[in-house]
């Protein structure tokens, strides 16, 4: 068999419709006319069926139009056919925001699918606040389905802003693409009352609808997120509102606001914030160790930019805990720090405090939640499913000038609102840290204390130990390589990650396998540090806040931010804070822009 060469060559297939673009040009060859809207457009039979299915079905055998000299399209504008025809003669479709309704539906009506694509690729890649309502439209109308969707998280993200400049362009909008809007995790800056104001305007604007649309298009309301003076308000605000369906999911929220302290662990989609759940909440603290602020920082880590929040703690805090559970911030305990006096000169004053108060970012509000039995400084505390634990610290008893390390245990029941007591540890400890792995509570390090009540707090022992608690039993497990003191555990990729504590010579960290029961020892921080906030964030990553360090003898309040990637067992500082900061607590909930 003889050898032979297959070549392909690209001018030849470029050479083929040059040629056909300049017979059209030159209107040579043509055998049939295209008419619409009054204007005629000579083009080539072969060409057309080729490049179209429309055409293909037109010239076939059987139809009147096959010998037709002139077709007449009454469907189309000359701006769109003229711009598919083009596109068919030479691969190149001009397209613009004006022109593109007209071109996308002769590209639809004449099933020239390249082109359907290429106006969908433009919808896409042009999306912006001026233009996502009416491209919904059109997107919808053709049916693109990722177009739509690009449209519809649009229209989500810059909702503030077209409530405020284009409130018609929102009332215009197809259903679909409002019932997509309004079922969207994130509409930064909006609060639910102006969504539900919306569907109420598209209601009368765009009714009346059948009951089962109505119902479907308000059912992707969030009622739990308006107040309740609101709601009432509401139900009387349209007829669609008076539907058995709708009554009901107006009832469940105004049940909801009624829950009170069971309001974190009796979440649904009704009451989930529409917002990012990656935001860090930094808790007080501030540029002077002795003088805490009350302040809120909250960190996005994506953009990893800080916004201060309106709210402020409800009391000047050091050696306090917070947590969340179900959207909800809790401030518990620590040291409350007020001015005093001081032979005449302005002091601060610091007691010890029982109090706990609990944060709802639904509505910017404070609400004093139920005390714990004990005042507790520097104590740890965790959240297991719903539950929140409050584990050992310090305390200054009533007549006495010592502080006394607890080993007691007292947990938050949501249901009832009270505190009860836990598993006692097996010894009085503070100073500790804890974490939760699968469900279960770890305690590390802290300073050991007598039962009795009689020692100082900086006259213990500093401790290695680690405790599991399992049930309500506490169990020891394999101890940490150093006694660790005010350090912080994490977990993350399934371990538990020892960092520094106060006063640590060698800036050691180390991880726990609770399957083995080992400890490892990891890659130490360059310049140790202590009193600042940590939290993980991403998959396998810690973040810590601020915090103070020694140098040259003096004590310094640092701005870093740092990053350590588990995985790779490395550190990185990732930005700055606005201002140096330490003392504050951080914990992950989802915040409203």
């Amino acid at each position: 068999m003889d050898a032979y060469s297959l070549r392909y060559s690209s001018s030849q297939r470029t050479g083929l419709l040059g040629g056909f673009q300049r017979l059209r040009s030159q209107r040579q060859m043509c055998d049939v006319v295209l008419e619409a809207g009054g204007v005629s457009f000579p083009c080539h039979r072969a060409l057309l069926a080729s490049s179209s299915a429309y055409f293909w079905a037109l010239f076939g055998e059987s139809t009147a139009e096959r010998s037709a000299g002139c077709i007449s399209l009454p469907a189309l504008t000359p701006e769109g056919l003229d711009a598919v025809l083009d596109f068919l003669y030479s691969g190149w479709l001009s397209v613009s925001q004006p022109v593109l309704p007209a071109v996308l539906e002769a590209a639809r009506y004449l099933q020239v699918a390249p082109a359907v694509s290429i106006c969908e690729r433009f919808i896409t890649d042009g999306l912006n606040t001026q233009n996502c309502c009416g491209y919904a439209n059109l997107a919808e109308h053709h049916a693109l389905a990722g177009a739509l969707e690009a449209a519809n998280q649009t229209i989500a993200m810059e909702m503030r802003a077209l409530l405020q400049d284009s409130r018609d362009d929102l009332l215009q909008l197809n259903i679909q693409s409002l019932m997509a809007a309004l079922d969207a995790d994130e509409i930064p800056g909006v609060k639910e009352l102006e969504l539900v104001k919306l569907a109420l305007d598209w209601l009368k604007g765009n009714g009346p609808l059948p009951l089962l649309k109505s119902n479907l298009l308000l059912s992707h309301l969030r009622f739990g997120l308006v107040a309740p003076c609101d709601l009432t308000h509401l139900s009387h605000a349209h007829a669609a509102m008076a539907t058995p369906l709708i009554r009901s999911q107006l009832t469940r929220a105004l049940e909801y606001h009624r829950l009170g302290s069971a309001q974190p662990i009796r979440q649904s989609r009704q009451s989930t914030l529409r917002a990012s759940p990656n935001r860090v909440l930094l808790v007080g603290g501030g540029p002077d160790a002795d003088w805490p602020e009350r302040q809120m920082l909250a960190f996005d880590p994506q953009s990893r930019r800080f916004s201060p929040l309106t709210s402020s703690l409800p009391l000047r805090l050091r050696n306090h805990c917070v947590c969340s559970v179900g959207g909800f911030l809790f401030l518990i305990g620590g040291e409350e720090v007020t001015e005093g006096d001081d032979g005449g000169k302005t002091a601060a004053a610091v007691a010890a405090s029982n109090q706990v108060w609990r944060y709802d970012p639904r509505f910017d509000r404070w609400e004093r939640a139920e005390s714990m039995s004990e005042k507790r400084v520097q104590f740890s505390c965790c959240v297991v499913g719903d539950v929140i634990y409050a584990i050992g610290g310090r305390q200054t008893p009533p007549d006495a000038r010592t502080t006394v390390s607890l080993g007691s245990v007292e947990f938050y029941d949501a249901a009832t609102g009270a505190w009860r007591r836990g598993a006692a540890m097996p010894h009085p400890l503070h100073g500790h840290a804890s974490v939760v792995l699968d469900n279960s509570i770890y305690v590390s390090g802290g300073l050991v204390g007598s039962n009795h009540g009689n020692n100082q707090h900086d006259h213990g022992e500093t401790s290695r130990e680690f405790w599991n608690l399992n049930g309500r039993v506490w169990e020891k497990r394999a101890s940490m390589s150093i006694g660790r003191f005010g350090h912080r555990l994490a977990s993350a990729s399934d371990h538990i990650y020892a960092l520094l504590g106060m006063y640590e010579p060698f800036c050691d960290i180390e991880k726990y396998d609770s399957q083995a029961d080992h400890w490892t020892r990891l890659r130490p921080l360059l310049i140790g540090s202590f009193n600042y906030g940590v939290v993980p964030a991403g998959p396998g990553n810690l973040l810590v806040f601020g915090g103070r360090r020694w140098s040259d003898g003096q004590e310094v309040i640092v701005k870093s931010v740092l990053e350590y990637d588990t995985k790779r067992d490395r550190w990185k500082e990732i930005c700055r804070l606005p201002r140096p900061l330490t003392g504050t607590e951080c914990t992950l909930l989802p915040l409203p822009d």
